[in-house]
């Protein structure tokens, strides 16, 4: 096992570096913030006019044939710099299924207005009465004629209020059990019956609950088989790749305001106790790049790293709740000084990294979801019930 980039992806990290130091700008960062939504337009646009946005994909879809190791250069510097890309991920995300398992129609329609940057696709799994657990899905989708008419409910739909469609998760079978009956859809955000209503959450992003009532959709809209959903959204799960997320930047920051503390509540680097929090957070910053990578070396090399991005999405969030805490206990009062107070230590980065952590261990896939993937696929253990 290689933890190294080769050189043709670290001549594509450079790439991007520079791309990025040109296109995301303070401007993208506050019309991101004062929105809430973790994607900017202007900014998916510009990756999108570079091929990025299907930069791994074989060339005749639209791609650039990239190397995992080189989509792991990319991914690491849009993540270092914490890039407003969860559209990005998305949109790619079900335009990779649709490519294996939507019509020909969907195939050739949406997928290349999706890597064109065109539109934006958004995933609507989560109810409210099932969290994590998806495949309780309520939300029905009934034959009527040659379509269907959905009726239901979603939650923490995020990006619907700018997303073109929603890769919809329906039960189409209620007598069958609940992974067997259910059905995908990609649906339009604007057909009649759709209701967008805004969540605001503790980490200032926004997310959204959306009511389907009467909502008609042609049976051409469907992504893969009539009850056979369950089958799809594992073959998406194979798209999700592990987040690789790097906090070396929020690293060296909390070490720059330690070394020059410029309030009597900071902690300063000549205490050792405070260089022995900061190290602990350095080797966590550290491990969590090295699981990603091993994920990125296993697919490099033809498998599929299944247990291996749950085990490194587990410690990454929650990694970063240890280190979000720890940015507070050594930065005091002045910590939680938000973003536009002229006072605020790293321009409020860091009251923004405390507020957004919490939600890590459950967004993406809950740590719960994350261990029974590693207990259940990984050691061979039980199912749980």
């Amino acid at each position: 096992m290689n933890f190294e980039l080769d050189a043709a992806a670290e001549a594509f990290r450079a790439e991007v570096a520079a791309y990025l130091d040109e296109h995301l700008t303070p401007e993208v960062r506050e019309r991101v913030r004062r929105s809430g939504s973790m994607h900017d337009w202007e900014l998916h646009r510009a990756l999108a006019r570079r091929g990025w946005l299907a930069a791994g994909w074989p060339v005749e879809y639209g791609g650039q044939g990239r190397s995992p190791l080189e989509l792991m250069a990319m991914r690491e510097e849009l993540k270092r710099r914490h890039a407003p890309t969860e559209g990005l991920g998305m949109t790619v995300l079900v335009a990779r299924t649709i490519l294996a398992a939507g019509s020909p129609e969907m195939k050739a329609d949406v997928v290349p207005r999706a890597v064109r940057g065109e539109i934006l696709l958004c995933l609507g799994y989560t109810e409210p009465h099932g969290g994590s657990d998806v495949a309780s899905a309520r939300t029905r989708a009934e034959r009527d004629g040659d379509g269907w008419v959905v009726n239901g409910q979603k939650v923490f739909t995020t990006l619907a209020e700018e997303a073109h469609y929603v890769f919809l998760l329906t039960r189409t079978n209620a007598e069958a059990p609940k992974h067997k009956g259910l059905t995908l859809f990609l649906v339009p955000t604007d057909a009649p019956g759709i209701e967008i209503r805004p969540i605001a959450t503790l980490g200032g992003e926004r997310t959204n609950t959306v009511h389907y009532t009467d909502v008609r959709v042609p049976d051409s809209a469907r992504v893969g088989e009539v009850d056979g959903g369950w089958d799809v959204l594992m073959l998406a799960l194979t798209f999700e790749r592990s987040g690789i997320g790097d906090d070396s930047r929020l690293l060296e920051t909390i070490v720059a305001a330690a070394r020059n503390p410029g309030s009597p509540h900071t902690a300063s680097l000549g205490d050792p106790v405070v260089r022995e929090r900061l190290a602990r957070l350095a080797i966590d910053v550290e491990v969590a790049k090295l699981l990603g990578r091993r994920a990125c070396w296993i697919e490099a090399t033809g498998g599929t790293p299944t247990v291996e991005a749950s085990m490194h999405n587990l410690f990454h969030a929650e990694s970063r709740v240890r280190f979000s805490s720890v940015l507070l206990d050594l930065l005091g009062p002045e910590g939680l000084r938000e973003v536009g107070d002229p006072d605020a230590v790293a321009g409020g980065a860091f009251a923004e990294e405390f507020r957004h952590a919490v939600v890590l261990p459950i967004w993406g896939g809950s740590s719960e979801v994350q261990r029974r993937i590693i207990a259940e696929r990984g050691l061979g253990l039980p199912r749980s019930s």
